[in-house]
């Protein structure tokens, strides 16, 4: 499989994308500008690599128009190497890195570790690049629709749930509008997908413990499908591919003729 990672050492000469975001923060760009990669260019989670929030869940794939425009306002062109990071465990850098690949791009990589990894000097201000040439197109990555996902695992596949599960047992629900999980789901929290702020080096054991190898048909959730798209990283360095669900539980419990499971 393609590789996902990519050590602080091995980032020369590649295009920086700084994804710093976390939920209920909007302090990203900030940070930013306080301090980045050399070179490294800000994106916005919630308006460069999400449509608005509708019926289709909090962070709905941008239309492909709307992120090729992005991507080279990032200065991303035709054969470019793109390594994206955030604060440090890769959980919004990992959306980047999904859509990237979903939209065609073929070498983009996660730094390990993110911004805590990198031991060379940083600088602060933004960093205008000179627009990109690339041309994107959708399909590059397995999505899933909501009626696909509740129909994996009647249909020998899992469905994995990255949300912590105090959410997914349905014992807290701190945004979406139900608590629970999709029935038949696996609770696999994206935290455990990490050792140190950085990706396990035994993933794909951690996912044989939750029935899940190579051969395996797998979906995945969380809240509204960004955190997801780091299980779907991690998959993939464990040598599985799995399909998203942009949608997400902010999809799911939105609809009241939808059934919500709760326990463990």
């Amino acid at each position: 499989m393609t590789p996902v990672l990519a050590e602080a050492d091995d980032v020369a000469g590649a295009l920086l994308l700084d994804v710093r975001w976390a939920l209920g923060r909007t302090d990203g760009h900030d940070q930013y500008l306080a301090g980045h990669l050399p070179g490294a260019v800000y994106v916005d989670l919630d308006t460069e690599l999400a449509a608005p929030p509708s019926a289709a869940g909090r962070h709905p794939l941008p239309e492909i128009e709307d992120l090729q425009a992005a991507a080279r306002r990032w200065g991303v062109s035709t054969g470019d190497r793109v390594v994206v990071y955030d604060a440090g465990p890769g959980t919004s850098a990992a959306r980047a890195w999904w859509l990237l690949r979903w939209a065609g791009v073929a070498d983009v990589r996660i730094l390990d570790g993110g911004l805590a990894a990198w031991t060379g000097p940083v600088e602060d201000g933004d960093v205008v690049p000179t627009p990109g040439d690339v041309v994107l197109t959708a399909g590059g990555m397995p999505v899933l629709s909501a009626d696909e996902a509740a129909g994996l695992p009647a249909a020998g596949g899992v469905l994995l749930d990255a949300r912590a599960g105090e959410r997914f047992r349905g014992e807290v629900e701190p945004i979406d509008p139900r608590a629970g999980h999709v029935p038949g789901a696996v609770s696999a929290p994206t935290t455990d997908n990490l050792a140190d702020g950085r990706f396990r080096d035994d993933l794909a054991d951690r996912f044989a413990g939750l029935g899940v190898t190579a051969q395996t048909r797998v979906g995945v959730y969380c809240g509204s499908g960004v955190t997801a798209a780091h299980e779907v990283a991690a998959l993939a360095v464990a040598g599985v591919e799995a399909a998203l669900w942009p949608g997400s539980w902010s999809e799911w419990s939105a609809d009241p003729a939808r059934p919500v499971a709760t326990g463990p």
